[in-house]
């Protein structure tokens, strides 16, 4: 038997939505143990590396907890930037003011078309929306910034 690998990531991305699974990530700072996701706040990073680092996949080096490392080990392991996303694609908004009035990059995946998800800082976990989160006045909700693709075959 062989793994599918393309077919399997594309199915862990879509069977990720509603998770807890990328809520948490412990970390010391100051010799003080804390939730440096604040239980799913800030967890769009980790959830997209999560994914990314899986046994199976190894489509990047390491799990992050930071957009832009996220953002350079794509570069480092081989993904390139697009225009136009496909399935399975990262994608990455610019900077936008979550709750609490704090602006954080944002980054998940395109499901193809217009649809993408991400982790969604009200719910806490991974959710399906608009590439753009929608649009308001005609204009996108949040802008791309970046798009990254690879070579799913390899």
């Amino acid at each position: 038997m062989r793994i599918l690998k393309k077919d399997s990531y594309l199915a862990m991305i879509k069977n990720a939505e509603g998770s807890n699974l990328f809520r948490t990530l412990y970390g010391e700072t100051g010799g003080e143990k804390q939730d440096i996701l604040r239980d799913g706040d800030l967890s769009c990073a980790f959830f997209v590396s999560s994914i990314l680092h899986h046994f199976h996949f190894a489509y990047c080096k390491s799990p992050h907890a930071t957009v832009a490392g996220l953002e350079r080990d794509l570069r480092d392991s081989g993904w390139w930037r697009i225009e136009i996303p496909a399935a399975g694609d990262v994608v990455f908004w610019i900077p936008g003011v979550q709750k609490g009035g704090e602006e954080h990059a944002h980054v998940g995946f395109s499901l193809g078309g217009e649809e993408a998800i991400s982790n969604d800082d009200q719910m806490r976990s991974p959710q399906r929306h608009h590439l753009t989160f929608g649009t308001r006045a005609g204009e996108p909700v949040r802008v791309i910034a970046a798009i990254y693709t690879r070579d799913f075959s390899a």
